[in-house]
């Protein structure tokens, strides 16, 4: 079965959605914000974020991204940010992003320690970022540009993707996107065998972390939402997670972890992430799952770091490879 990308039938509908508007605008039209730009240049909209509302610009020109869900949202919506900050990974910018999209976006700074006169240097008419990543630089980040801040990271990742997507004047395309998604989903759904073979089907996300336990994701997070988007089952493990996002295992209880199907991803160094300690062990390889052969290695900024819909997107191509068989 040949599975759509949520990209082909997005683009084509943004294509339309952008054909209409421009005829719109010959027939002209009114700025609901109050600004009479001939232009439109300098219309503005508000946005309602997780600091009170922010007034923006409605077509955005200059956008600067904080972290990695934005950096996803922003190129999914068409939208090529002027500067992005890195993550904590030897390639900066997280590997699945095609390289021509964030060719050219400047480097500015670490995640958690964005340089500010970088980003000021850039002269943004927009950042977006989220309150629990920079809320302490929120002041000064709002003297740079308009600053629009959702509350949290990961599990309201689609929540987020409206408002970064208001926040762009994009909301159509947002629209288009999300649509796509759902069909994606769909598709995998079916050709994992329906919605009641699938239920059935107890999966695990185990996340090696260098100088940390090791992580068995609850469903409270990102990747989390995908596998329950497809309609997956989650072992009574994962109803132990803190706060729902993760119940946190030494390598000598690894096998809490066996589901029918497990994957596992990396951050940081192997070895310090007890990876290849716990892999090699007795526990993991007398595993349900090891023996079935249904233990699956993924890209850990894929899996977990990206946070968007471009990276949904792959993940539920993977998702489909790893369990159709």
């Amino acid at each position: 079965m040949t599975l759509r990308s949520f990209r082909p039938r997005a683009l084509a509908a943004v294509s339309l959605t952008v054909v209409a508007a421009l005829a719109l605008a010959a027939c002209g039209s009114s700025d609901d914000s109050g600004s009479d730009s001939a232009s439109g240049s300098d219309a503005t909209r508000t946005v309602k974020t997780a600091m009170g509302d922010v007034k923006v610009k409605k077509a955005p020109q200059r956008v600067v991204v904080l972290d990695t869900a934005e950096l996803d949202s922003a190129l999914t919506l068409g939208v090529k940010p002027v500067g992005a900050t890195h993550a904590d990974v030897t390639s900066g910018f997280l590997n699945y992003l095609p390289k021509d999209q964030v060719a050219g976006i400047e480097d500015v700074g670490q995640m958690m320690t964005p340089n500010l006169e970088a980003i000021a240097g850039l002269k943004p008419d927009l950042i977006l970022t989220s309150k629990i990543r920079h809320g302490d630089k929120y002041a000064e980040l709002s003297k740079i540009a308009p600053t629009v801040m959702t509350e949290n990271t990961g599990y309201p990742w689609k929540e987020n993707f409206q408002v970064h997507a208001e926040a762009l004047g994009k909301e159509a395309e947002a629209k288009m996107v999300a649509d796509g998604y759902a069909d994606h989903v769909a598709d995998v759904t079916k050709a994992l065998g329906g919605k009641e073979k699938v239920a059935a089907t107890e999966v695990n996300m185990v996340r090696f972390v260098e100088g940390a336990d090791i992580r068995i994701y609850g469903k409270k997070n990102y990747i989390a939402t995908i596998l329950a988007d497809v309609g997956l089952g989650r072992p009574a493990i994962t109803d132990k997670a803190k706060d729902g996002f993760s119940y946190d295992v030494s390598p000598e209880k690894i096998d809490l972890a066996d589901a029918d199907v497990v994957f596992h991803s990396t951050y940081g160094d192997p070895k310090k992430s007890k990876e290849t300690e716990t892999t090699g062990s007795g526990l993991w390889k007398n595993m349900d799952a090891v023996k079935n052969g249904k233990v699956f290695a993924v890209d850990d900024q894929l899996w977990i770091q990206g946070i968007g819909y471009t990276a949904a997107d792959k993940i539920l191509g993977e998702l489909h490879k790893s369990l159709v068989k």
